[in-house]
């Protein structure tokens, strides 16, 4: 091919992406990049190869949002969720710079490298809550920010983060971020708590909702009764900690 139809194509990849957001294989094909020539812009430096068939463009800053969104490709169902979520949507603060992402989806898999390396994170794929029912309830992007990327709403996120508590999510910071919830919906919460898999998640919120007199404490331990069994939960965890959640 000739040099100056090649330059020509990558002009008008570079005018029609941006440099922000990881590059699909696909993406490059459609763009009238075949894989013979995706090589050739790699070796001349105008492309970048994070992994096999994903390209980002040379000369620009990869950014979070853009990575999310492309791994969202790989990842359908990818969200934001537990602290992370309850950070971006303004309900905790001071919540340290570099803070561990937490991600969340409805399958297995494994982060790649390229993006671990840029955006310390956890993936976690375990199933909360009954399928298929409950797999994009709760779950929306912010209008104002972070584009195309999907987070969790404030109820889904806090029985995310205390499913976590004992391994991930320390006992304390747990419960003090818990006291800050005082705004929950009771009408999305009850649903979610309702359908929670985990018996630790759902009880440990109603117990220290409970504790601590949130507002929506009653409506929330009368959504669960019945559904989580009636006897005492004892569960020592991986941090130490022993937990004694009352029998609803």
């Amino acid at each position: 091919m000739a040099s100056s139809k090649r330059l020509g194509i990558i002009k008008s990849v570079i005018a029609t992406f941006s440099k922000e957001r990881p590059l699909s294989s696909l993406e490059l094909r459609r763009a009238g990049v075949s894989r013979e020539l995706a090589y050739y812009y790699v070796k001349s430096g105008w492309l970048k190869r994070l992994e096999r068939g994903a390209f980002a463009l040379e000369g620009g800053e990869l950014s979070q949002d853009g990575c999310l969104e492309f791994l969202n490709t790989r990842f359908p169902g990818l969200h934001i969720g537990g602290k992370t979520a309850l950070s971006w949507r303004g309900l905790i603060h001071n919540v340290p710079f570099q803070e561990t992402l937490c991600l969340w989806g409805p399958k297995g898999g494994r982060i790649p490298v390229w993006f671990r390396d840029r955006f310390p994170c956890r993936y976690t794929s375990r199933q909360l809550f009954e399928q298929p029912i409950m797999q994009t309830t709760a779950i929306s992007s912010l209008p104002d920010k972070h584009g195309k990327v999907t987070v969790s709403e404030p109820e889904r996120a806090l029985l995310e983060l205390l499913s976590e508590v004992g391994t991930h999510q320390e006992v304390g910071e747990a419960r003090n971020i818990m006291e800050l919830l005082g705004s929950i919906r009771p009408e999305s919460l009850i649903p979610l708590l309702i359908h929670c898999r985990q018996t630790k998640a759902s009880r440990l919120c109603v117990q220290w909702a409970e504790e601590l007199g949130l507002p929506w404490a009653t409506q929330a331990a009368e959504a669960i009764k019945g559904v989580t069994g009636g006897a005492r939960w004892v569960r020592k965890l991986a941090s130490g900690h022993t937990l004694i959640l009352k029998g609803s």
